[in-house]
């Protein structure tokens, strides 16, 4: 079967859109699916530039939306013709994916690291025969068609729009997920995220959602904070103009919040997260790391502060994205706002308008 892809040839350079021949051939638990649409997410390009090391060429893409072509033998809980977002692989059998966190799944990175299947064989392939690496986050959605597993399809409702759902399946699920499963804040409490991208602006709309009454919105780009104003944030701190440390203490929360995330991932922002926490206050951690040491004074984390690294929003995508597109159908996710179409030709002008913030959050749509 000849299907249409982005692929990353090497290291550092541009997706190259190229036919790819994919075997049709399911194992019992797997699903194809064909992509109406997928998000572009900062990890995919984390492995372009090898933040995450991967083998070359791959098929990246983990934000998928589509229709579901043919299941495996074994697959029991979804159908042909199904409306479905994709959501990272998990076993589904160890004990943290048995307690309810498959996103600590024991193994989570041998399943959602691309390269060929557990037995070795590789369903991608270049027009001159040669194996391309797919199973990204248990997907590869940059292609008209994805090869995936039973445990990471979540079903869609036909009253919403499939080709925006993509993002639910993880930057939006990662945000939303952090505030609403990990932090739980009650209502009243206060939060503050630092880098409002797509994460962070999850984020926020995530604690307005949970009644959290001071939400502060910490960026350098005053779009992004205007969009957080609007989405939730009732408090705004432009990070070059000011010390976010000291305006949270002397005008809008003395004595700290209760609860800082922080999707930026540098050393530096992560100790304002910390030291702007009240008594007892958490942080959590959401961002591919830019240093593979994170260094904290010891100090900040005194009277009782605390970090904690979340993955995926620790969400049960079956349980937790049906939960979001609700929230969405009233009004009080909408994550429409954040979203500016590319077709598949233009995923090098979608990357480039990312990393210069022109577009939020670039949603790919494939071919038809």
């Amino acid at each position: 079967m000849k299907i249409r892809a982005a692929v990353l040839d090497q290291p550092h350079q541009p997706f190259h859109v190229q036919d790819i021949e994919m075997n049709q051939e399911l194992r019992p638990l797997e699903v194809l699916v064909k992509i109406i649409a997928t998000g572009l997410c900062h990890t995919d390009l984390s492995v372009r530039d090898q933040h995450i090391p991967v083998p070359f060429p791959v098929i990246v893409g983990h934000e998928g939306a589509g229709i579901v072509q043919d299941i495996g033998s074994g697959v029991t809980t979804i159908k042909k013709g199904d409306r479905v977002l994709l959501a990272p692989a998990s076993c589904g059998k160890c004990m943290n994916c048995l307690s309810g966190h498959p996103s600590y799944c024991v193994n989570l990175y041998v399943l959602n690291m691309p390269g060929p299947r557990n037995d070795g064989s590789h369903p991608y392939h270049d027009q001159q025969g040669n194996g391309v690496s797919g199973f990204f986050f248990g997907q590869s959605s940059f292609g008209t068609y994805s090869l995936t597993t039973e445990n990471s399809v979540v079903k869609v409702d036909s009253d919403v729009p499939l080709e925006i759902m993509g993002p639910l399946g993880c930057g939006m699920q990662t945000g939303a997920g952090t505030v609403l499963n990990v932090l739980r804040p009650n209502a009243g409490e206060s939060l503050v995220v630092f880098g409002v991208g797509p994460v962070g602006l999850a984020a926020i709309m995530a604690a307005k959602a949970a009644g959290c009454t001071t939400i502060v919105a910490v960026d350098i780009h005053e779009n992004r904070l205007a969009l957080a104003l609007n989405l939730g944030a009732t408090h705004i701190i432009n990070s070059k103009e000011e010390n976010p440390g000291q305006a949270i203490e002397q005008r809008i929360r003395p004595g700290g919040v209760h609860y800082t995330v922080d999707t930026t991932g540098r050393n530096e922002i992560i100790h304002h997260a910390i030291g702007c926490l009240r008594f007892m206050g958490k942080c959590a951690l959401i961002a591919v790391p830019s240093s593979a040491t994170l260094t904290i004074d010891y100090s900040v984390l005194n009277s009782g502060r605390s970090i904690q690294v979340v993955v995926e929003g620790d969400s049960v995508p079956q349980l937790f994205i049906p939960k979001l597109i609700e929230l969405y159908k009233k009004g009080m996710f909408p994550f429409e706002k954040l979203i500016r179409f590319y077709e598949l030709e233009e995923i090098n002008q979608a990357v480039t308008d990312t990393e210069k913030g022109i577009t939020l959050k670039a949603v790919i749509r494939m071919p038809q």
